[in-house]
C-alpha cells in the first residue's frame, strides 16, 4: 500500500505539491490527472523515491521509499521521457535489471520477445520514442514489481501493442496484486484502466474517488419545460455547469440519481434526460467549476 500524508514540494517560493494525501490499495489501479503543473509528475516522482519530499511522509508497505534500495527492488518508475544507459543494447539492459531487481524473470523476459518484437542486440538509444517505450514495459513486466508508476506511459505507441501491454498490466494485478499509478492527460485510456481517481490542480487535490462512485455522482441534465423555468429547481445541489440550448437547459449536477429524479418529477418537465458522463467530460466540469479555463485545459 502507499500512504502520503500531508505530501508537500516547493522550489524556491514556488510549492508544487501542497500538503496532498492519498492512499492506493494494494492490487489498485490509480489515475492521477490534473492541469498542467498540477504537481503529478512531482508527485510520481516523490513516489518512487526519486525526489525527497520537503514535508510530510511517504511510505510504501509502512517503510520510507526514498534512499531505501530494497523497497526500491520492487518498485518500477516509467518516465514520460524514457532513459537507458548510453550505447546500451536491449540485452545489457535486461543485464543490468536481471542485477537489481530479484524478482526478475527471465522466461517472461523472452515470452515478451515475441510481443515487442526487436532484436536483443539492437542499440536502444537508435530506436524511435515509441519504441523505446516498449523496451521500458518490457524490461519493466520483465523484473516482476510490486509497484509500478507511470507518467504518460502510452505516448507514442500503437493502438496494438497500447492494447497488449494494457492486457499485460491488468493480468498482473490480478495475479499479483500489483498496485499501479498512471498519470496521463489521454482520460479515455484511464477511465479504460483505473478504478481510483484523483484531480490535482495547483498543487492540491480537488477531488479523489472511486471512478464507479465519480460517474454515478455526476449526472448530465437536459430540461424543459412547458411554462417558464423554475429557477431555483437545482438550488439544494452542486451544479458544476448550466447552459441553454433553444429551449433545453443543460446542468451538469452532482448527487444522487434518486434525488434529482424526485426534485425534477415535481415539476412535470416536457423533456428530462439524466445521462452518464464520460470521465473526460467529468474533469473538464471539475475543473471548470473551480474556475479554470475550458479552453487551456488538455485532454
Amino acid at each position: 500500500m502507499i500512504h502520503a500524508q500531508d505530501l508537500t514540494k516547493s522550489y524556491g517560493k514556488k510549492t508544487v505539491v501542497n500538503k496532498v494525501n492519498l492512499q492506493v490499495n494494494k492490487g489498485s489501479i490509480y489515475g492521477l490527472l490534473g492541469s498542467n503543473g498540477a504537481g503529478k509528475t512531482t508527485i510520481l516522482k516523490m513516489i518512487s523515491g526519486i525526489l525527497k519530499e520537503n514535508k510530510g511522509t511517504i511510505l510504501i508497505d509502512d517503510q520510507s521509499i526514498f534512499e531505501n534500495t530494497k523497497k526500491k527492488q520492487q518498485l518500477i518508475f516509467i518516465p514520460d521521457q524514457p532513459y537507458f544507459f548510453s550505447h546500451y543494447t536491449v540485452k545489457q539492459m535486461a543485464e543490468f535489471y536481471r542485477d537489481f531487481y530479484p524478482n526478475w524473470n527471465e522466461a517472461r523476459f523472452n515470452q515478451l520477445q515475441a510481443i515487442f518484437k526487436m532484436d536483443l542486440k539492437s542499440k536502444i538509444h537508435q530506436f524511435s520514442k515509441g519504441m523505446q517505450r516498449q523496451v521500458s514495459f518490457w524490461l519493466a513486466l520483465s523484473a516482476m514489481p510490486d509497484y509500478l508508476i507511470l507518467d504518460e506511459p502510452f505516448d507514442g505507441l500503437d493502438v496494438v501493442i497500447r492494447k497488449r501491454i494494457k492486457g499485460l498490466i491488468f493480468n498482473d494485478v490480478a495475479e499479483r496484486d500489483m498496485t499501479v499509478m498512471i498519470s496521463s492527460h489521454n482520460l479515455r485510456e484511464i477511465e479504460d484502466i483505473c478504478d481510483y481517481i484523483g484531480i490535482l490542480h495547483d498543487g492540491a487535490f480537488i477531488l479523489e474517488k472511486d471512478l464507479d462512485d465519480l460517474k454515478s455522482d455526476v449526472h448530465k441534465v437536459q430540461l424543459a419545460f412547458a411554462d417558464e423555468f423554475p429557477e431555483q429547481l437545482f438550488d439544494s445541489f452542486d451544479v458544476l455547469h448550466q447552459e441553454k440550448r433553444g429551449t433545453v437547459h443543460l446542468f451538469i449536477v452532482r448527487g444522487e440519481k434518486a434525488d434529482i429524479d424526485q426534485v425534477v418529477n415535481t415539476k412535470q418537465p416536457l423533456i428530462y434526460d439524466l445521462l452518464p458522463l464520460t470521465l473526460e467530460e467529468i474533469f473538464v466540469y471539475e475543473m471548470e467549476g473551480i474556475g479554470y479555463a475550458i479552453e487551456e485545459i488538455l485532454v
